[in-house]
């Protein structure tokens, strides 16, 4: 097994208030001194011999490791003098086993040291370092990688001004291979690492690899980064990140999610964030969900763009981001287009694949690359595609209605849930949901396979949200749940009469569900309706099993006599009628079917055709569920 070294020659001045006269690599962290805590950590991940490299304070190190067992060799190797990080281990380079680990005396970590050690050796580099994102990379040491991983070049801090780099830290946490530093032994001292020895090593033509991890590692050299890493050990934190742990994502499409949408982003200058990105991305950075970009860039296979112009851009991203504090964890990009006759289009590219929404293919390659669970995962998008792509990954899916919002129409997917851009999203997702979830547990709990679920109540309550919820909760359960939008049954405007029920064929939809609400199947077209364009859409093929949860949602749910032979749950939503007035006229305003003025009358009106019939099917409910204590004032 691999050899680990550890470099704990430092003083710690910095942090010389919470020493008590110790040396920085025995600060007291939670109750166990630091290196305690790296020596144990290595050895739960199978690497039992260890060199600590000491100088400062040397004597109370040895006493240390004198006192106390582990299940771990240990030797100390005093270099006599300060040489800096490089210069300590080309010092006692020969004592060494031919391939080791490095750790820095002031890191703590928790890291898959075994799935780092198989892309070293798949590599095969001379050294690999571990690279990582953070929320301010304008002010950190930044690493350039090609893309097959390869280190190019090293950009230290202060970078130049306009400057748009890839945001990726060096971690302090190497694999090295001795017979890669034997010619470097008279290297000048003192020399550090990442500023000095792999640099040039770089430049003479060393193949150093980068591996990109998510996982925890940080330096705890002053009080507050100590506090910071105190706070995350007690709460989890550390644990939770390791790629051993089954880790919850969030999948963000790009261009109309992330970014104004404009034709297609083919050089930097065209990229600019979306109001709310920014935020957004660091409420699931600080929610500790796994940021995975996933983008179709036919510009690529349509030859207007190449593969270092998308970097460039994707540079702009990730410094955007960071200049806002928060980061991506990955972004994985199809650079396919199936379709051809694009003047400087390159053919190679030009190619049916797994990878280009709606197919799931990046999302799969990055659950598997990540560790992701898909059952505690979302996807962002603005198109069907992006919605369809969830559906096929187990995603809960989100539509926000910026860039396409949902209006492409190539695809029959409804979203699990509709946000006005990604900012509301990232607020439901990190702070409604679990609140929502916890709200119809009871039901959750009650629901039975083959059950009917009907959920009603006026416009703009919540209806198609908690159903959403219930569906997946139900999943989570094991139970086949599916939810169907009375939606699907409006008309054409042109068709419509008065009153709610003229606005729905509710007819057709009992027909359309006749089999399976008579104990039997369904497997057939049912309708879709573009919201937007008050129209009939694609037809979807939806598979109802015998034993399929079916949630009926929509404003006439509980007006429709559904009676079959299935039991029927009925739930009627309802809300405070300020802010649901707020968010009907601002819907109706969103899809342009009325200007300030017209969105008033439109809801005065329904107030007298619609709301008398529905808020007295409210006596015919199982259950009335009020989420105004949880929605925010302007959820959908």
């Amino acid at each position: 097994m691999t050899q680990a070294v550890i470099l704990a020659g430092g003083k710690g001045t910095r942090l010389a208030e919470r020493l008590n006269g110790r040396p920085k690599p025995l600060v007291d962290v939670n109750g166990t001194p630091l290196l305690e805590l790296q020596v144990r950590t290595l050895a739960h991940h199978g690497i039992d011999d260890v060199v600590v490299l000491v100088n400062h304070a040397a004597d109370q190190i040895q006493a240390f490791f004198e006192q106390s067992q582990f299940p771990s060799r240990v030797r100390l190797f005093d270099d006599g003098e300060p040489r800096g990080t490089a210069g300590a281990l080309l010092a006692c380079l020969n004592e060494l086993d031919d391939q080791f680990i490095i750790v820095y005396g002031d890191t703590l970590f928790d890291i898959d040291i075994g799935h780092m050690l198989a892309a070293h050796e798949a590599s095969g580099a001379d050294a690999t370092l571990l690279l990582h994102p953070n929320d301010h990379p304008a002010d950190s040491d930044l690493v350039e990688i090609d893309a097959s991983g390869r280190v190019q070049a090293f950009h230290g801090y202060p970078h130049p001004n306009g400057a748009e780099l890839r945001n990726l830290v060096n971690a302090a946490f190497y694999i090295v291979e001795k017979k890669a530093l034997l010619a470097w032994c008279d290297f000048p001292v003192p020399c550090d690492f990442a500023k000095d020895l792999f640099p040039a090593m770089v430049r003479a033509g060393a193949h150093i690899a980068g591996y990109v991890s998510f996982e925890y590692i940080k330096d705890l050299g002053t009080p507050k980064r100590l506090d910071k890493v105190e706070r995350h050990l007690r709460l989890g934190v550390v644990q939770r990140a390791s790629r051993q742990h089954l880790q919850k994502a969030v999948f963000l499409d790009r261009d109309g999610t992330l970014n104004v949408l404009r034709d297609y982003v083919r050089r930097p200058v065209d990229f600019e964030l979306l109001p709310h990105a920014a935020d957004a991305v660091r409420a699931f950075n600080n929610a500790e969900y796994r940021v995975v970009v996933v983008t179709n860039q036919p510009v690529l296979a349509r030859g207007e763009a190449s593969f270092g112009d998308l970097q460039r851009i994707h540079n702009r991203l990730e410094s955007r981001l960071g200049d806002a504090g928060a980061y991506v964890d990955a972004i994985y990009f199809c650079p396919h287009h199936p379709d051809t006759g694009f003047a400087g289009e390159v053919p190679a590219l030009k190619i049916v694949c797994n990878c280009r929404k709606p197919q799931p293919g990046m999302i799969h390659e990055a659950m598997t690359a990540m560790n992701i669970q898909a059952a505690d995962s979302w996807m962002i998008g603005d198109s069907t595609a992006d919605i369809l792509a969830a559906r096929r990954a187990k995603l809960r899916s989100v539509l926000v209605e910026t860039g396409e919002a949902g209006g492409d129409g190539k695809f029959t997917a409804a979203p699990d849930f509709r946000f006005a851009h990604i900012g509301a999203a990232a607020h439901f997702i990190v702070h409604t949901y679990s609140l929502l979830v916890a709200a119809v547990h009871e039901w959750v709990l009650k629901i039975q396979p083959g059950d009917l679920v009907l959920i009603g109540g006026l416009a703009r309550t919540g209806k198609s949200t908690i159903a959403s919820v219930l569906k997946s909760e139900l999943v989570a359960r094991k139970l086949d749940a599916q939810v169907l939008s009375l939606d699907r049954w409006l008309l054409p405007a042109a068709e419509r009469t008065e009153g709610v029920l003229g606005r729905y064929a509710l007819e057709e939809a009992k027909k359309d569900l006749k089999d399976w609400l008579s104990g039997g199947a369904v497997n057939a077209d049912l309708p879709s309706f573009d919201r937007m364009l008050r129209e009939r859409g694609l037809s979807e093929r939806m598979v109802l099993a015998q034993d399929t949860v079916v949630i009926l949602e929509g404003v006439p749910a509980l007006l429709a006599d559904w009676r079959g032979e299935r039991r029927i749950w009925r739930l009627h939503i309802e809300a405070a009628e300020a802010p649901r007035r707020v968010r009907v006229e601002a819907d109706l305003i969103a899809r342009r079917l009325a200007d300030e003025q017209g969105a008033v009358q439109a809801y005065e009106q329904r107030q007298q055709d619609e709301a008398p019939s529905v808020v007295a099917a409210r006596a015919t409910a199982d259950d009335v569920l009020d989420f105004d204590f949880i929605f925010p004032f302007d959820t959908p």
